[in-house]
């Protein structure tokens, strides 16, 4: 493959993993982050999320919450996501403090507000390689039924992309095709490092 992906959503939990699970069983080089303060994950009602630091590791979510409550997390699949999320890397990043993972060709955002985020954050950052980045928001629900299907469709999008010569002329073709086969509407930005 030759351009390196990042999907990003809130917590790197379920949409952004779920896509980075995927991608990489595919070969792709793929990362991914979160833009949130802190990761959250449902507690035992709205008032009460079980909130931690980024960093954290998966394993370490997955234990306090069987302690806590394992018949609640197994059935509301945060246990399995968590397994999941263990398997393809240590803990949950933050995109604002990613600088030194280097740049990347491809972000997929999967919520237009995390969209925003990622696009002012690299408009912060020095712009001293000039090298493009493309930015597209796949708008996803968080829920494990909608993350699975958007990493089939952010998998897609990807192949789509790697097997052009230069994104930069074919894009709009690339993302107009997509959106009126699934019928989504993509926003995408073009940013540079």
């Amino acid at each position: 493959m030759k351009f390196r992906h990042a999907m990003v959503c809130s917590s790197n939990q379920n949409r952004s993993m779920e896509a980075h699970f995927l991608l990489k069983k595919q070969g792709f080089d793929v990362c991914s982050y979160g833009t949130g303060a802190h990761v959250k994950l449902p507690g035992p009602s709205l008032r009460e999320p079980n909130v931690y630091e980024f960093g954290t590791p998966y394993k370490q979510m997955f234990d306090d919450l069987r302690r806590k409550d394992p018949e609640l997390y197994k059935r509301n699949g945060i246990l399995p996501m968590l397994k999941r999320n263990s398997g393809v890397k240590l803990a949950p990043q933050r995109w604002q403090d990613n600088a030194a993972d280097g740049i990347f060709d491809i972000v997929f955002t999967f919520e237009e507000k995390v969209f925003d985020m990622v696009i002012e954050d690299l408009h912060n950052r020095d712009q001293v390689l000039m090298k493009t980045v493309l930015v597209i928001n796949l708008e996803v629900k968080d829920n494990h039924e909608e993350a699975a299907v958007g990493a089939r469709l952010a998998l897609e999008l990807c192949e789509q992309i790697e097997a052009t010569e230069s994104w930069e002329d074919s894009i709009d073709d690339i993302l107009t095709s997509f959106e009126n086969k699934h019928r989504r509407k993509l926003l995408y930005s073009i940013s540079f490092y």
